[in-house]
């Protein structure tokens, strides 16, 4: 028996689901559309701002599911999981036995943390993902005197930024910090710049002569929950101070290593005993395991989709799956199509975000029979975040990916103020790093995208003296 019949159904509270019914509910509003959610708080984009045709900053708030009836008068918001897709009958059954009668239907489950091995027995080990596990976070941080953090990318950086009156054991993998966002040039300009937060010394600025890099081409993950949406940017200065009472901070990092293993000691001083893959043992009270998720499909399917190298539901283009009437968007998407020459999938709020409209369009003209064209947004691949307290944007082919090591960079530095990174080949630009206030997102995006030889300008490029935006309004 259907207990309802809709046009559209959406899976997943989180930045993709929401993005997907804001759009529909633009595009679509006389149309019955239900989305599935196992929480009564949802994920929306709030205070978007453009620095440029592709570069969007954007706040992520949470929020009472039920406040989408306002922008979508026929909308159903169904609690429950999705439990059995039968794609066949266009039949969704959830976990509390409602069936839904869809015609297009978009996945949008996000990811699971990968946590470190047999930490699902042991309370004392977090994955920061969302709301209900910073505040367990924060449990943990009014007691403890030492946490372990293990990962290197968006949510363990903020992590070691934001905690102050505890020490902290960062072990990483790589040789440098924030590997999964930035260079070894932009994780020393953090380094330095976190040992001299107090002293207001002299600035200057020096242009570095071009060096080439070997490809560096790494995925970023950010941790979600089964049930729960995942945490948006700048999640953090929501907090009230990830602190227990001191301002000081004492940090120590070990690089090139992983957890080899852990034991509960439980004695006065610690509850932890940490071995790390060089031999040495570490102390601690809890861990914090940041270290990425995967596609996250808890549900049964008639016909299985097709399924991309990281596990994502393979999706074209117009984020169909290989079942007819089925889209995928956010972190459970693997993106299976030709990408553009500056774009690739990082699964980022961003791209979540530009993955659900996307979907949206497309459902929305497979149901009144139109032509829809790929947005301009997967042209180029763009992110805009927080790092450290700096405002981090990440362009194109930004650590040369795909390049081999056939490109040059270039760079220019500014201690505790901007860092910016040219990455160049046959005199083109191909990416992109710019940290802080460097005004120049809109120059880049267009030198991108254009295509333009910067071959005249030589090093002059990055010369502070010289105003290069000029020469390309």
């Amino acid at each position: 028996m259907t207990n309802m019949k809709v046009s559209y159904l959406v899976v997943g509270g989180g930045i993709a689901g929401v993005t997907c019914v804001e759009t529909l509910a633009i595009l679509h509003p006389e149309e019955p559309l239900a989305i599935i959610t196992a929480s009564s708080l949802v994920k929306n984009v709030s205070n978007v701002s453009f620095y440029a045709k592709t570069i969007v900053k954007f706040d992520v708030c949470e929020t009472e599911a039920s406040s989408l009836l306002k922008i979508h008068p026929n909308l159903n918001i169904i609690y429950d999981s999705l439990k059995y897709l039968d794609t066949k009958q266009k039949l969704a059954t959830t976990d509390g036995g409602q069936t839904i009668q869809y015609e297009v239907i978009c996945i949008c489950t996000g990811g699971v943390p990968r946590l470190i091995s047999d930490s699902n027995k042991c309370d004392r080990i977090l994955g920061i993902r969302d709301t209900d596990s910073v505040k367990e976070f924060q449990k943990k941080l009014q007691m403890g005197r030492k946490m372990l953090i293990v990962g290197n990318g968006g949510i363990a950086s903020e992590i070691v930024h934001a905690t102050k009156g505890i020490k902290i054991v960062w072990v990483i993998r790589d040789d440098y910090i924030s590997a999964t966002f930035v260079d070894p040039g932009a994780a020393e300009f953090f380094q330095n710049t976190m040992k001299s937060k107090s002293s207001e010394g002299k600035k200057f600025t020096s242009v570095l002569r071009r060096h080439a890099f070997t490809e560096e081409d790494q995925v970023v993950s950010i941790n979600k929950n089964l049930k729960s949406a995942a945490l948006g940017p700048d999640w953090y200065r929501n907090l009230e101070g990830l602190k227990n009472g001191s301002e000081n901070q004492e940090l120590e990092i070990i690089y090139k290593v992983e957890i080899e293993s852990f034991k509960e000691v439980n004695n006065k001083d610690h509850y932890l005993e940490v071995k790390l893959t060089n031999g040495r043992i570490v102390p601690c009270d809890f861990i914090i395991s940041a270290t990425g998720v995967e596609p996250a499909v808890n549900f049964l399917w008639d016909v299985q989709p097709k399924r991309g190298h990281d596990s994502g539901l393979a999706v074209n283009e117009f984020q169909e799956t290989t079942v007819p009437n089925v889209f995928a968007a956010g972190d459970v998407a693997s993106a299976a199509w030709q990408h553009a020459p500056h774009w690739f999938q990082l699964r980022l709020w961003t791209q979540a975000r530009q993955m659900a409209g996307m979907a949206a369009r497309a459902m929305h003209a497979k149901i009144t029979k139109q032509e829809v064209l790929q947005d301009f947004c997967f042209e180029l691949f763009t992110h805009c975040t927080t790092l450290f307290g700096y405002r981090v944007v990440l362009l194109g082919k930004y650590n040369g990916q795909g390049l081999g090591n056939d490109y040059e960079i270039l760079l220019r530095t500014t201690p505790d103020l901007e860092y910016i990174k040219f990455v160049l080949q046959n005199g083109k630009l191909q990416g992109a790093i710019l940290i802080g206030e460097t005004d120049l997102e809109e120059m880049c995006e267009n030198l991108i995208l254009d295509q333009i030889d910067l071959t005249p300008f030589g090093d002059d490029i990055l010369n502070p003296d010289i105003d290069i935006d000029d020469y390309f309004d």
